[in-house]
């Protein structure tokens, strides 16, 4: 997770894009979650490969998370952007043993449990465009037989998600450090993929696992998408924290509603995410992401993504904005 996330600016600008709030918590917090879900054995450690910039406060908040599922956050740096490959040797020390690999702008929805006896295993998800995406090719076992880096003529519609299992990474990272060594790159860059095909090619077995609902946070309508789709599977849970007021206002469920959140003559929901300390008076909010300590007024928002710290008294049916903004019409 230590790139600069420029697709999601400019409310990169301030956070990185895996502590973006997805109904209610940051991105990688819902990912480690969902991983934790399908893994019948308990999570030792989790390695965080952040950029130094990020600060001791995020650092911090990624132990937390770690912690949240009873293991030990670790945090390594990647200080070049040199590549997936690059980014996951930079937490060699963990690679060993059963490992779980996953880059931190990805979620998904699964209904399985790991097969850790499997050798490897690269979640995919079919796609109606492979050429902006690494796929795998099968055979008739179900066997992974090809990797390939964003293919321009199709060969499978397979789409490698972003997470993967080993369950002896000791060889992944021996196969990592094959390519650093010797300077193997793809458009400059070392990418995880050559080093799963020197694997394939000695032996290691790949079999895909599916999931049920990929979910990107790329940019920001895929984000204010996945917080949609979020909100649908919490539904039955208790979205509102008990601290939140509400006068004259109508909700309109799923909506996720933080801690000291005012509500004042609105129309709130389906699909809001509102953070901790936000005040929204006068105004109909849908399908859109309000970070915390922010304050709207008067306005008609559908499909926007609102930063911490905002004044925006605006009428406007989409918006983005990031952080520490004022907005006055």
């Amino acid at each position: 997770m230590a790139g600069m996330g420029k697709r999601m600016r400019p409310h990169t600008l301030t956070i990185p894009k895996p502590l973006i709030p997805i109904a209610g918590k940051p991105i990688v917090h819902r990912l480690v979650e969902d991983i934790a879900k399908v893994l019948e054995e308990p999570v030792e450690e989790i390695g965080f490969v952040i950029g130094r910039s990020f600060g001791e406060h995020v650092e911090e908040s990624l132990k937390k998370i770690a912690a949240s599922v009873g293991a030990k956050g670790r945090i390594f740096y990647q200080d070049e952007a040199l590549g997936t490959g690059h980014a996951v040797l930079c937490a060699g020390k963990l690679l060993e043993g059963k490992v779980i690999v996953a880059f931190a702008d990805t979620l998904f929805r699964a209904d399985f449990t790991l097969d850790v006896a499997q050798d490897g295993i690269i979640w995919v998800q079919r796609v109606k465009d492979p050429s902006a995406f690494g796929v795998v090719k099968v055979d008739e076992e179900g066997i992974i037989t090809d990797f390939v880096e964003k293919p321009t003529s199709f060969v499978s519609d397979l789409a490698i998600i972003g997470i993967y299992y080993f369950q002896d990474a000791g060889s992944l990272k021996k196969e990592l450090q094959y390519l650093v060594d010797n300077g193997i790159k793809n458009d400059g860059e070392y990418q995880i993929t050559n080093a799963l095909t020197n694997m394939k090619d000695k032996g290691v077995r790949f079999v895909p696992g599916q999931v049920i609902e990929w979910l990107d946070c790329g940019n920001k309508n895929a984000t204010v998408l996945t917080n949609q789709r979020y909100l649908e599977y919490l539904k039955d849970e208790d979205l509102e924290a008990p601290t939140a007021k509400k006068e004259n206002t109508v909700i309109i469920k799923p909506v996720y509603i933080g801690e000291n959140v005012k509500l004042c003559n609105s129309v709130i929901g389906p699909h809001v995410s509102i953070g901790d300390n936000t005040i929204i008076r006068n105004s109909c909010v849908q399908n859109t992401i309000i970070q915390s300590n922010t304050t709207i007024e008067n306005a008609n928002l559908q499909n926007s993504m609102i930063g911490n710290f905002v004044t925006l008294k605006l009428k406007s049916s989409s918006l983005s904005t990031g952080d520490y903004n004022e907005i006055v019409e």
